[in-house]
């Protein structure tokens, strides 16, 4: 059986794929596997070190703004589009596949319209709550359209049938207990914060934990850690000092560009800071953490924002826009977490309630049961 994956730009469209790649192999150690990939993206990297193969084709998404870089972008992105057709068939032509994954990206257009007008079964891995414009082309053709989120089946077109599957996270989130966490970090019962922006980092992120670090430093009841991120590098630093901090004084605090074994600090957390993320919320939810989500304004559709939305609607995180932040609310939630453990339980426990332990294995199930009806 041959299988071909198409999609990539971020870890967010590339995990998931390589988790499902991983589960079919398991099942059927005989199939071969060929991941689309633009040259130079995440993809070419992540795919062949996961063990596959990759088949190159250029492509870039669209920028939403008026800059003049960002225009000259989008003119060679429309024209590595308008190429791609060809590409797209020959990679589907060449490789035969028996069915291909698209698991979001816009990366997964031209590779899964092809084998579409082909009658190649096509199935989509939507992560998003608000599905992008590559997702919402290719579902009336597909066999099946996976979401993590019910609330994007409102949000496509008409489609052949819907599945809620949640995202596939990494192994190493599933089963950590809070108590477990701490123990193999070395953190103590206090109250605990972990504030993340991602691995480059997000400025707005770096600002409230400076504010939060400011106001709790000198009580020192609460440990905070927080990940600053590459584009914090210089940043961060310079914000602390604005607030006259010296985190060498604070040994609850501890601040670094990247933090290893994200997953203990997210199941250690009372409270986790971050961006929302597809991938991010389905971690929380594993981790069963509470969270304060600031969304990144810039995402296509805006769908961070909407991810995050599905968490604070089911009463485990609580939104704020970079638009909206204000200090002293921020503080004034922080306080009422640590002020109170049936709140943190409260929030931890309808995480949890949502999560999703087996996603690979449903979605590759369905597509098994699917193949096997088209063959009869």
């Amino acid at each position: 059986m041959r299988v071909l994956l198409a999609g990539g730009g971020t870890g967010g469209h590339i995990n998931p794929a390589i988790a499902i790649a991983n589960e079919w192999k398991k099942r059927y150690p005989d199939a071969e596997f060929l991941f689309a990939a633009t040259p130079g993206n995440m993809e070419d990297t992540l795919v062949p070190k996961a063990g596959y193969d990759v088949a190159h084709i250029k492509l870039a998404g669209f920028y939403r703004s008026l800059l003049p870089w960002d225009i000259a972008h989008n003119i060679k992105a429309a024209w590595w589009l308008l190429l791609s057709n060809s590409r797209a068939a020959k990679i589907v032509r060449d490789f035969k596949p028996d069915f291909v994954v698209g698991p979001g990206g816009y990366l997964s257009g031209p590779i899964l319209k092809k084998a579409q007008k082909m009658g190649i079964p096509t199935f989509i891995h939507e992560q998003n709550a608000f599905p992008g414009v590559t997702s919402k082309l290719l579902t009336p053709e597909a066999e099946i359209v996976f979401s993590a989120f019910p609330e994007a089946k409102e949000r496509l077109p008409e489609c052949k049938r819907f599945e809620v599957v949640g995202n596939p996270v990494r192994q190493a989130f599933i089963g950590v207990s809070k108590k477990e966490a701490r123990r193999i970090l070395g953190i103590d019962d206090k109250f605990t914060i972990f504030s993340v922006g991602g691995s480059l980092g997000a400025t707005k992120i770096n600002e409230m934990a400076a504010d939060l670090m400011a106001w709790h430093c000198e009580k020192g009841e609460i440990n905070h850690i927080h990940g600053f991120g590459k584009n914090g590098r210089e940043r961060f630093p310079k914000m602390l000092q604005d607030r006259g901090l010296d985190l060498s004084k604070y040994p609850r605090i501890s601040a670094q560009e990247y933090i290893d074994n994200i997953h203990l600090y997210m199941a250690a957390a009372d409270l986790v800071i971050s961006r929302a993320g597809a991938l991010t919320i389905s971690e929380l939810q594993i981790t069963g953490s509470p969270s304060i989500l600031v969304p990144y304004p810039y995402a296509a559709e805006n769908h961070q924002y909407h991810n995050a939305m599905v968490l604070q609607n089911a009463g485990a995180a609580l939104v704020v826009t970079e638009k909206e932040y204000k200090k002293d609310w921020l503080i004034g939630e922080v306080e009422r977490f640590a002020a109170d453990p049936a709140r943190v339980a409260s929030f931890s426990e309808n995480a949890s309630g949502m999560a999703v332990l087996d996603t690979a294995e449903r979605i590759c199930d369905m597509i098994d049961e699917c193949l096997k009806e088209k063959r009869q």
